[in-house]
């Protein structure tokens, strides 16, 4: 194989994990740690990705989680999070591109913010909160459906 076709290869590389954004508010405290009852947790993750460089992206998963009190409905916590990387991503088929920024960079990230977000929830004086893992490839597979279908109709 010569150079010119080891150059042409495919590459892929991580080059930052970084937090972006951090927000917790604890509004009732201290009175909502006074209650024993379950928090009822919402949460919202969305992934963008903008391209940074000849070969390089940012892909960014934000993720925001509202915790409220079973009881009287009253917020406990509020945390948002956006968490980024920075890809290398040279010489991938175009056709590949758009599956490995929403479905393998993030399953990178993730591990990153879901302890960002234990560790905030532990901070703020409750139980840490674990994130349950994402399926990334089923969220890209659905968006790409809803994008197919949106098409037909129209």
């Amino acid at each position: 194989m010569s150079n010119d076709d080891q150059q042409d290869q495919p590459q892929f590389n991580v080059e930052k994990i970084y937090t972006k954004d951090i927000s917790f508010e604890n509004p009732h405290a201290p009175e909502s740690f006074t209650t024993d009852a379950e928090p009822k947790i919402e949460m919202n993750l969305h992934v963008e990705n903008r391209q940074v460089g000849d070969d390089y992206w940012e892909v960014a998963l934000k993720i925001s989680v509202l915790a409220r009190n079973s009881q009287d409905d009253k917020i406990l916590f509020e945390i948002e999070v956006e968490q980024a990387g920075v890809f290398l991503a040279k010489h991938i088929p175009e056709e590949h591109l758009a599956a490995l920024l929403s479905v393998d960079c993030p399953a990178i990230i993730f591990p990153y913010t879901r302890q960002v977000v234990s560790q905030l929830v532990s901070d703020g004086g409750f139980m840490p909160l674990l994130l349950e893992p994402v399926n990334f490839a089923a969220i890209y597979q659905n968006n790409l459906a809803e994008q197919q279908q949106q098409h037909t109709t129209h």
